[in-house]
């Protein structure tokens, strides 16, 4: 099999920005190109490099964004991230090694759990120190919202964050409900500000590290400065800021190391395994209604996995 072209990449890639729920046909049709020429670019590309995903704004359902990172020994590093896999409230787990020697954890707490963190955190290291994360720049909405959906919804966000594009009598089936109430349930998503788009997304492999950097200021001109990389930035709520950059393993890590290290107060390195990769993609197939209990009544505890 031959390696992905770039260009088709893109091109499909674009289609699906402007048509993200369309089917090939009518994408074909309303964008003058030859249905089975597009069907093939599909066939390639969908599913294994690129996918359509559902874009939550989780504040509305009452979710708060945490990183933290845990001292954990190399000879337990695979058990305690399987350990912490089995957490639906956690998003992605990561290899890093610099300030802490161990894991970089990324998970969500219902706003009146935020108390259990230190109970969560500590079933897995005695070391550990933990941020809460907002987009950068920071709003100042404080205001979360809460869950209040029946547990059919949970499964519906799980099917949409997974494939956007999966069809109506699927999801329709998975549910046990008709194609209509499926389509009500999807517009009552949108209607309460929880599903915002839907968006295609690629996924590579192109990156396999990445530095991460907390600061308490952010010094003018650090996003231009690394432009030619790609880097997140988001605020740390009462601790500053934490950047990102992402980079392949066939480029110079001290390099790297010593460039960002001006700009930032601490430091560490995050290996993107293909082990943990495969990991974490798989538990997100179910992540929110492995959250919510079955009666809708809210979430389960976060310290109960």
């Amino acid at each position: 099999m031959r390696d992905p072209s770039m260009e088709e990449l893109e091109f499909l890639f674009k289609l699906l920005e402007k048509h993200p729920l369309d089917s090939l046909r009518k994408i074909a049709e309303a964008e003058g190109i030859e249905y089975y020429k597009l069907k093939r670019l599909y066939d390639r590309y969908y599913g294994k490099y690129l996918t359509v995903s559902a874009m939550y704004d989780i504040k509305r359902i009452g979710l708060r964004s945490f990183i933290a990172f845990l001292s954990v020994p190399s000879s337990s590093l695979m058990k305690t991230a399987l350990r912490l896999s089995r957490n639906p409230f956690v998003s992605y787990i990561n290899p890093a090694f610099g300030f802490k020697n161990g894991l970089s954890v990324v998970f969500n707490v219902p706003k009146d759990q935020v108390p259990l963190i230190d109970e969560f955190l500590s079933q897995h290291s005695s070391d550990y120190e933990y941020y809460e994360v907002r987009a950068y720049p920071y709003s100042g909405d404080d205001n979360f919202g809460k869950w209040t959906l029946s547990y059919d919804y949970a499964v519906l966000m799980d099917i949409l964050k997974w494939n956007a594009r999966t069809p109506i009598t699927q999801i329709a089936r998975e549910l046990g409900k008709t194609r209509p109430t499926v389509r009500y349930m999807i517009e009552k998503l949108k209607e309460e500000g929880i599903l915002m788009k839907f968006s295609p997304m690629i996924d590579m492999n192109v990156h396999d590290r990445g530095v991460i950097g907390i600061t308490k200021e952010l010094k003018e001109g650090v996003l231009e400065r690394f432009e030619e990389y790609e880097i997140m930035v988001g605020t740390l709520i009462g601790h500053g800021y934490i950047l990102e950059w992402f980079f392949s393993s066939k480029e110079d890590l001290g390099i790297k190391i010593m460039e960002f290290s001006q700009y930032v107060d601490k430091i560490l390195v995050e290996y993107f395994d293909e082990t943990f990769k495969e990991m974490n993609d798989r538990r997100l197939a179910t992540r929110y209604q492995r959250m919510v209990k079955k009666d809708g009544s809210g979430y389960h505890p976060i310290t109960s996995f």
